[in-house]
């Protein structure tokens, strides 16, 4: 048995649910899969201004729970930083 790592790729279009896949997204990612390491890292990672998180180079608590609690009272709910 071949494990994931031996197999060859299957290209896109045979894999199962593919048929659903535009072909115009399947020839973009056989493209990016194409670029080197370093451009498809600089291109996967977008930066997301996160309100009063970015607004400091960077914040020390002394417990967590002052941690927990300045989460609380200073960053937005979507953030998602706030106890369930």
């Amino acid at each position: 048995m071949q494990s994931d790592v031996d197999r060859p790729h299957q290209g896109g279009a045979e894999t199962a649910g593919a048929e659903a896949i535009p072909q115009e997204w399947l020839a973009e990612f056989e493209a990016a899969a194409q670029r080197p390491l370093e451009t498809r890292f600089r291109y996967a990672f977008i930066h997301t201004y996160k309100p009063v998180l970015d607004d400091a180079p960077f914040r020390a608590f002394d417990t967590m729970e002052d941690y927990r609690r300045w989460c609380e009272a200073n960053l937005p709910d979507w953030l998602g930083y706030g106890r369930v």
